[in-house]
């Protein structure tokens, strides 16, 4: 399966601009607010996408945070978790200090308490000791069904510790860097899942980002022989999250692609039909999430593939 029909959110409780993740994530700005105000502007933008998913049939399993983790980021767990369907859970290696406590034995309880079975947890998370990274589904986007996993290097991405995972789990490596213009000059774009989207039958990219004829040209090469329409972004749109969506599941075997306001809004109508073409669209807005965290729709959202008994 290539898509979830459920998923699993973090509400969160401390969540504001994490100067930690600030130093590379080039998406995150300041907002002239308390701390406490942006936490509740959070919590409402939540709420209201996970209403938007559970209204689509959408199975949303939405955990609290924990206030003693002062966990500002737990609001995107697809970094730390990963879920596959033959009962594996991926546990991640963060570059954030702060984001490492995000990581919770209590979530796993919870999702086997309702029924799904895990079987086996591979444990990267050793590698921080020694300065790699690798931040889940933030930095790999996964073609499950062609079993092809696309990285783009940086300081969350280490080449080394995304090869082991492609090993691990039997997925064959498509390794690149993706750029954006910062003060002049092009520095990486610190998660995969902010340039590149990967539904059933089509691709979101920002293919501008990828400097490297040869890196860009072998990305390509991989999307039509797997036969997904390439829909390209410029990085302006990216920058409005155009690429961080996620094609899930709802009632039905229905597909919708769920996506910020900003990302939706940004989208030509000529895009836009092409997406519509494979599914349904469904939009919410989530303009302090994308201001303060710098991630987007796609990075709240951790698919939960597990068996269930």
């Amino acid at each position: 399966m290539q898509i979830a029909n459920t998923i699993l959110m973090v509400r969160p409780v401390n969540f504001r601009m994490n100067e930690q993740t600030a130093v590379n994530n080039y998406f995150q700005e300041d907002l002239d607010l308390k701390n406490q105000e942006i936490n509740e502007k959070a919590q409402q933008e939540f709420d209201a996408f996970v209403t938007v998913l559970r209204e689509k049939g959408v199975n949303v399993i939405v955990v609290d945070d924990r206030k003693e983790l002062e966990a500002p980021d737990s609001i995107f767990p697809n970094n730390w978790v990963s879920f596959h369907e033959d009962g594996t859970v991926g546990l991640y290696p963060m570059f954030a200090e702060n984001r490492r406590r995000e990581r919770r034995e209590d979530i796993l309880d919870l999702l086997e308490q309702r029924g799904y079975i895990i079987e086996n947890i591979m444990d990267y998370t050793s590698a921080e000791e020694e300065g790699f990274y690798l931040e889940g589904t933030g930095s790999i986007v996964l073609d499950r069904v062609n079993e092809k996993a696309y990285c783009a290097l940086s300081a969350r991405a280490d080449e080394e510790l995304f090869i082991e995972f492609c090993e691990d789990f039997e997925y064959t490596p498509v390794v690149f860097t993706a750029n954006q213009s910062v003060a002049g000059g092009r520095q990486p774009i610190y998660h995969t899942n902010v340039m590149m989207c990967l539904g059933e039958a089509f691709a979101v990219i920002c293919l501008d980002s990828i400097d490297d004829k040869k890196e860009k040209k072998n990305v390509v090469s991989h999307l039509k022989q797997d036969g997904k329409e390439i829909i390209a972004i410029t990085e302006q749109q990216m920058h409005h999250f155009a690429g961080n969506m996620l094609q899930v599941m709802g009632m039905g075997d229905r597909r919708y692609l769920a996506m910020s306001t900003a990302a939706h809004d940004s989208l030509s109508q000529v895009q836009l039909e092409k997406l519509k073409a494979h599914c349904e669209i469904v939009h919410s807005s989530l303009d302090t999430i994308e201001t303060c965290g710098g991630g987007s729709a796609r990075c709240m959202m951790a698919e939960v593939f597990l068996p269930k008994g």
